[in-house]
């Protein structure tokens, strides 16, 4: 006789898994990545390379030496998601040192120390580059002008970013920059910001594939676009250009790529579009008005924190819960 097998309902599977969503992710990144190799070179490869070893090591040596564990995580595809996305936020100059030092702390304390994936309340990846930013400023804020293959370190020629002319009013600057330019990625900044069209171009394969639904990037870039579009009808400059708001910096890779992270953002579609609009309100409030030129991750971390309220805020009913006082459904 057959041994009969109970478990809890649902019993059909829908064939997702962590490490399908995972690598489908990293796939998704794949025009970015090729991108900022063609417009940075050898330090692009140096930089992700670096932070995806040295984020898969330092989950396997806490896994296995601190927490004592005897199943191995690291093929599921998290960790390397984590030290892509954290390369993708650096500089291409950025010291192998400091990227090390990025990726112990994006994965030690922002993902193992609350037990692993699936328990960290933040971005892991926005953890390690919000302490890099805040531990070393200056070589967070170099950034090398794109076209210089083979230069490294200190040998790279430095520029200002969109975002970091913005700041500092240099709007004649600003205005030699075509839309093209920031569309297609021949602007300096980190490695995730160099090309609008690659992210979207992954933001499709992922809507196609189902690894993410459309609420939370649409909901960001929407009302990035709407808030800023609003101040440039009352006050038509350079710095509440919504095109140039939604072009550059680490919009659209953080609203595509990192917001949507499933363990850090809400449940329900409800609570997405909720989410999805204060990181957008949150980014522009900081980019225009605050002390740093870029917002999204600040804005990010932030509104991970307001994810349970969120989701207890958004709670769809109980099956047979009273609809009206008096009433039933």
């Amino acid at each position: 006789m057959s041994k009969l097998i109970i478990s809890l309902s649902p019993h059909v599977h829908g064939g997702d898994s962590v490490q399908k969503n995972m690598y489908g992710v990293c796939i998704a990144l794949v025009p970015a990545l090729l991108a900022s190799l063609f417009f940075f070179g050898l330090g692009a490869a140096i930089v992700l390379a670096t932070s995806v070893l040295a984020c898969v090591l330092f989950e396997w040596l806490i896994a296995k030496f601190l927490l004592k564990r005897s199943r191995c995580t690291i093929c599921d595809g998290s960790a390397v998601l984590t030290g892509l996305l954290l390369g993708f936020n650096l500089p291409s100059n950025l010291p192998v040192w400091i990227i090390i030092i990025g990726a112990l702390v994006a994965i030690g304390v922002g993902k193992m120390t609350f037990g692993g994936l699936g328990c960290n309340p933040f971005n892991p990846a926005l953890v390690g580059r919000v302490f890099l930013l805040i531990s070393f400023p200056v070589q967070m804020t170099t950034w090398p002008e794109p076209g210089q293959l083979t230069a490294l370190g200190t040998d790279a020629v430095t520029g200002a970013t969109p975002l970091g002319l913005i700041a500092e009013g240099k709007f004649d600057e600003l205005a030699q920059l075509s839309p093209s330019d920031m569309l297609f990625g021949n602007v300096g900044g980190s490695l995730g910001e160099v090309s609008a069209l690659c992210l979207l171009l992954g933001l499709l394969f992922m809507l196609w594939k189902k690894i993410i639904t459309w609420h939370i990037p649409v909901s960001i870039l929407g009302t990035v676009a709407v808030f800023t579009g609003i101040l440039y009808l009352v006050n038509p400059t350079e710095d509440y250009n919504p095109l140039t708001h939604l072009l550059c910096g680490g919009l659209i890779l953080g609203a595509c790529y990192m917001a949507t992270d499933y363990v850090t953002s809400p449940m329900t579609h409800k609570g997405q579009l909720i989410y999805g609009v204060c990181i957008g309100f949150l980014t522009v409030v900081i980019r225009l008005w605050g002390a740093y030129p870029e917002g999204m991750s600040f804005a990010i971390l932030i509104m991970n924190a307001f994810t349970p309220l969120i989701n207890n805020y958004c709670k769809p009913k109980r099956f047979g819960e009273v609809a009206k006082k008096g009433g039933s459904k």
